[in-house]
């Protein structure tokens, strides 16, 4: 039966062992590099997930760095290439990654309020426009949002296939506006006649969201279609990276509301509730789309 002082020993000993295995990986990762699909300019990103890598790099105890995506395929290829660290996908945008080999994990899952783990794809055009169906924008242009977006490629495109709508025919131009804000942006100034989204509330729209600053008024808009709700965004971390920082950055992530609620509300501009836990399993019908949607294009 162990005595009091070989239990003392013995605790001593796993303490050592936990702080050198920390010591181990922070020589390998003296830093970490986190990075987000670009739905906003470089300037609205690094104000948005600035505070948030400041909270990530005091909580796991190695700098977070964030990194400018141009856009989605560079997170999809950062990640594959073992140069991003932590990653902000979109449903869409992550299942590539995984199709195309990237050796990453979805730990933790944006919650809408109110529990809400899913949210949708919208067309929207000018208020005073005189269209009321997809059907009036024939020889109009489209603006999508880039290739790899859930809300503001996939979907649109598998909503429009139902319509019997092939949009390389059907509208005047495609155009890729790079980001939902700049979605919005041509939407408005426009530069498009119609304009994919992404929607998560009445009250809460990446349209909302640039009307908030300033953007765009959101009364010049309104809804022209939305789809079947679409599972939440994950955040996705390499395999290869140790345990124990696996579950630092884990903690760090589902502590963030109480620990640093200013950098939680910041980056999800006070919209969502805290994250949870979420698996591959999750995306697997988004798997299926992005694979529906690459059949499109081959077809075109």
């Amino acid at each position: 039966m162990l005595n009091r002082r070989a239990l003392l020993a013995l605790a001593a000993a796993g303490t050592l062992v936990a702080s050198a295995q920390a010591q181990d990986w922070k020589a390998k990762y003296p830093e970490l590099i986190f990075a987000s699909i670009p739905a906003e300019n470089a300037s609205q990103v690094m104000d948005r997930y600035g505070p948030f890598a400041d909270y990530l790099s005091r909580e796991i105890g190695v700098p977070v760095k964030i990194k400018i995506a141009a856009d989605y395929a560079a997170v999809i290829e950062g990640q594959r290439a073992e140069q991003i660290h932590i990653a902000y996908y979109g449903p869409a945008s992550y299942a590539r990654a995984r199709m195309i080999g990237a050796k990453i994990t979805p730990f933790a899952q944006e919650i809408g309020k109110g529990g809400t783990k899913g949210y949708y794809s919208v067309f929207y055009v000018k208020a005073n426009s005189p269209y009321k169906t997809m059907a009036d924008l024939k020889g109009k242009n489209l603006g999508l949002v880039d290739p790899n977006s859930t809300s503001g490629n996939n979907v649109p495109r598998l909503a429009l296939d139902h319509m019997k709508i092939n949009p390389e025919e059907f509208f005047g131009k495609v155009v890729y506006t790079g980001s939902h804000t700049n979605a919005v942006v041509a939407l408005s100034q426009g530069t498009v006649d119609v304009a994919a989204n992404a929607w998560y509330a009445d009250n809460d729209t990446e349209l909302t969201r640039a009307a908030d600053k300033g953007l765009v008024k959101k009364e010049d808009f309104r809804v022209l279609f939305k789809s079947d709700q679409i599972v939440n965004s994950p955040l996705a971390y390499l395999d290869s990276l140790p345990a124990d920082l696996k579950k630092k950055i884990e903690q760090a992530v589902f502590d963030a509301p109480k620990k640093d609620k200013a950098a939680f509300d910041k980056m999800t501009d006070g919209k969502f509730e805290p994250f949870q836990p979420v698996t591959h399993e999750a995306y697997l019908p988004v798997i299926e789309l992005n694979k529906f949607v690459d059949n499109l294009r081959k077809k075109q």
